[in-house]
């Protein structure tokens, strides 16, 4: 995979074409004037060397049921949502369970520019410029214990600022976990922010996961709790049709979705001729993630 070790976001793209402050990033505002995104170092070496796709892009089309089940349904209710003050709580097998602030989080980490694939399930794809740091480093603040073997994750349940909790379409809270070692990798991360501005609200603000080789349902959002287990932890999509989403979700052409084939992916944001192309096996990751999965049948454990 081609990386980028100098480029910055706004070097890739004119960032000023990109952005209309007024109608997408009022779903950031609440954060913007209490947490700062902070220094944040330049382009990481993972970073892919694709153009990103544009802010408006990103933050109209998108899948967050908690604010309804249409692409469009979170840029039209998550400005109600409240995320200043944010915390996380951290416990299960951990040496210094408890309450973490998100400010407190953000002075002890390392935020960097991470442009990455994202590939949806339902097949549309874009390549998104997260500003964010490597979970790992949150899980050390904590002390993650030998015995953990798994991390679970949370999304902040409030269905009066919600609406999408209100329905039974989905078992709430959302709830998502990944194995620890793929917790642990370093292309794991938690975004805060998306270009150079803190998190917009429909992309999961103030704090969502982010696991470029998996599909998208497994970067859970407006996480609130992460629990450390040595039991693979129940996750929300696998509990509604565990033949159709499996615990491990790893992007792969090989393995179709019982009701539509995998093997290629439509981008999104070049209109309505834009041409489909092939998906790549871990989204184009394999190189740093493959041997994650050495002598795993990927099928069965799709």
């Amino acid at each position: 995979m081609a990386y980028m070790s100098k480029l910055k976001y706004s070097d890739v793209t004119p960032r000023a074409a990109y952005m209309n402050r007024r109608q997408l990033m009022g779903g950031a505002a609440g954060l913007a004037a209490g947490l700062a995104l902070g220094p944040v170092l330049g382009a990481s070496k993972y970073s892919v060397d694709l153009e990103p796709n544009t802010l408006e892009d990103i933050s109209s089309y998108n899948n967050f049921y908690e604010f309804g089940t249409g692409k469009t349904d979170p840029v039209k209710y998550a400005s109600q949502l409240t995320i200043d003050p944010w915390s996380v709580e951290i416990g299960g097998m951990v040496d210094r369970p408890g309450t973490y602030g998100l400010e407190d989080i953000l002075k002890k980490v390392t935020l960097e520019e991470r442009i990455y694939r994202f590939r949806c399930v339902e097949t549309w794809s874009m390549v998104v410029p997260w500003v964010g740091f490597e979970l790992n480093q949150l899980l050390d603040l904590a002390g993650v214990q030998g015995s953990a073997k798994y991390v679970a994750f949370e999304t902040l349940f409030r269905p009066e600022e919600m609406p999408g909790q209100k329905t039974v379409s989905l078992e709430w809270p959302y709830r998502e976990g990944l194995r620890l070692d793929e917790a642990l990798h370093p292309l794991t991360i938690m975004a805060t922010g998306i270009y150079d501005e803190p998190m917009p609200k429909q992309n999961g603000a103030p704090l969502r996961l982010v696991v470029p080789w998996k599909y998208g349902y497994k970067s859970i959002k407006s996480i609130v709790r992460v629990t450390l287990t040595d039991k693979e932890p129940q996750t929300t999509w696998n509990m509604l049709q565990p033949n159709e989403y499996g615990f491990y979700s790893n992007v792969n052409p090989e393995v179709s979705h019982p009701r539509w084939s995998q093997a290629y992916e439509k981008p999104i944001g070049g209109g309505l001729f834009a041409k489909r192309q092939e998906t790549l096996k871990f989204n184009g990751y394999q190189e740093e993630v493959a041997s994650l999965y050495d002598g795993m049948d990927l099928v069965v454990n799709h």
